[in-house]
């Protein structure tokens, strides 16, 4: 099992979390975590977040009525 050194909040410290055995077929990429100190489990989510577009926009303007 794949382990690593992150904060727990139930523990309150620094803690080694390790990848359980995983039923969804990810094998050593698993995104679960659980605390080997208190079995707490997290999920090691990466988020990519859009590139806003550099390009400006052109204002536009409304015409009184």
């Amino acid at each position: 099992m794949s382990e690593r050194e992150l904060h727990c909040d139930i523990c309150g410290s620094i803690q080694r979390f390790e990848v359980p055995p995983c039923v969804d077929g990810h094998g050593a990429d698993c995104p679960e975590r659980a605390c080997t100190g208190c079995g707490a489990a997290i999920m090691m989510v990466v988020s990519i977040a859009p590139r806003r577009s550099t390009r400006r926009r052109a204002a536009v303007h409304h015409r009184a009525a």
